[in-house]
């Protein structure tokens, strides 16, 4: 099966890049019931196909896109290690049993694990006194991986109004953007925040 990238779909405000594959049941099978299995997987491994193949296209804060750092030799290596370990350990995000035992099977990675490959992960401080989330309004930059919100470097979802999760958390106001770095009006968040990135 060729790859096919209208079947990915990437979600800033669930923060996951996801995929679809369809597994073909084997008509010459004993039984219906040995078919759905070898079917499933071959949707699952259609679906990390798909990923594999749309996750380098992602376009990065610093500019350019993923496979623009899979072109620098020392960085590739590690990327695609890194890459590769996050597509195996996809989320399956829907399964579908068809009545003639074919799967369609959506799986998904979240744009955190595309983020830690590109950038490395999170340091934690010794004393994690962080907000779990901030809501940034006011952003002006379009959603991309890798953004140091306010000078930090942390996991970002993007969406257009505050949801309701999150209504609670405290905001700030985002007053600049330049390649890779969302400036704030005051510090808030580390590490460990969810920054919430809304923009107008």
């Amino acid at each position: 099966m060729g790859v096919d990238l209208a079947h990915v779909h990437v979600d800033w405000a669930a923060g996951l890049v996801i995929a679809s594959g369809v597994g073909i049941a084997d008509r010459h099978a004993p039984t219906p019931a040995s078919a759905r299995e070898p079917a499933r997987r071959a949707a699952e491994d259609a679906a990390r196909k798909q990923l594999l193949a749309a996750l380098p296209t992602l376009p990065l804060a610093t500019g350019g896109t993923l496979a623009g750092k899979l072109a620098d030799a020392t960085a590739k290596a590690r990327l695609e290690a890194a890459i590769n370990v996050a597509v195996a350990a996809a989320i399956t995000v829907d399964t579908v049993l068809e009545t003639d035992g074919s799967w369609n099977v959506t799986l998904a990675v979240p744009l955190e694990a595309v983020r830690q490959a590109e950038g490395g992960p999170r340091v934690f401080a010794t004393a994690d006194s962080d907000p779990p989330v901030v809501i940034v309004e006011g952003v002006t930059a379009k959603p991309a991986v890798g953004y140091a919100i306010g000078g930090v470097s942390g996991a970002t979802v993007w969406v257009s109004e505050v949801p309701k999760w999150a209504k609670d958390a405290p905001h700030v106001k985002a007053t600049s953007t330049k390649p890779g770095a969302i400036e704030l009006a005051r510090k808030q968040g580390g590490p460990s925040t969810l920054f919430v990135l809304v923009k107008p």
